[in-house]
């Protein structure tokens, strides 16, 4: 079945699936060191309070879904063919649930945890999932390039 012939709704579908064959046990003990000492990092400088949860939640949501993510592009061992090749296909597809689920987790932490309004938090937020989309799909894309050789 060619992209054309799909709807919106399968091919959302095959997004989110196409996601959730990263490695994302390794992601998520990636993003707990990482949080981890961005936290420890925060308890040196002294400034204890709430607040100072937001950043260090904001790096191990990043680093998660960065690992897990990439990490499902570059896999080799999925089960599906037929998602392997729409992912290898639609590279910036691919990365877009991660982005959103990235944008999502992160405006809530900024926003509970942190200082910022949901406006803020949400301008906070856009940056590292701008940064996350831009290299998956990027890795994504260079994956692409390298198979038609």
């Amino acid at each position: 079945m060619a992209h054309d012939e799909m709807s919106r709704r399968e091919n959302r579908q095959l997004a989110v699936a196409s996601a959730a064959v990263g490695p994302w046990r390794t992601a998520a003990g990636v993003g707990a060191v990482v949080g981890a000492t961005a936290l420890g990092i925060d308890a040196i400088s002294g400034d204890w309070s709430l607040g100072m949860l937001a950043g260090p939640a904001g790096w191990a949501l990043f680093f998660f879904f960065l690992v897990g993510t990439v990490g499902g592009q570059l896999r080799r061992d999925t089960g599906d063919r037929r998602l392997r090749r729409w992912s290898n296909e639609h590279p910036w597809r691919a990365a877009l649930p991660a982005a959103g689920g990235l944008l999502v987790l992160d405006v809530l932490a900024q926003w509970f945890l942190g200082d910022s309004s949901l406006f803020g938090a949400f301008f906070l937020a856009l940056l590292p999932a701008g940064v996350l989309l831009a290299v998956a799909g990027v890795v994504g894309s260079v994956k692409q390039a390298r198979g038609k050789d």
